[in-house]
């Protein structure tokens, strides 16, 4: 993992179209800005990680459902 130290309004590049910005520091919270292309998803971790429990119970669900289908 590569860490950072940024100052409030500075930013990190990432692959020449990803741009976080430190927009607020308050406390022991960070407020970050993304300026991502539209097609690049952006999430908050726990926002990710229940997409993908959605996802993959989706999924699942569909397998069931072929499986019974195919009975």
């Amino acid at each position: 993992m590569l860490v950072l130290s940024r100052k409030k309004n500075e930013s990190i590049v990432i692959n020449d179209d990803i741009t976080i910005v430190v927009v607020e520091i308050r406390g022991d919270k960070v407020r970050l800005g993304v300026e991502a292309p539209k097609e690049v998803p952006v999430h908050r971790r726990e926002v990710y990680e229940a997409i993908k429990r959605n996802e993959q119970a989706r999924d699942k669900d569909a397998a069931s459902e072929a499986g019974a289908a195919e009975s």
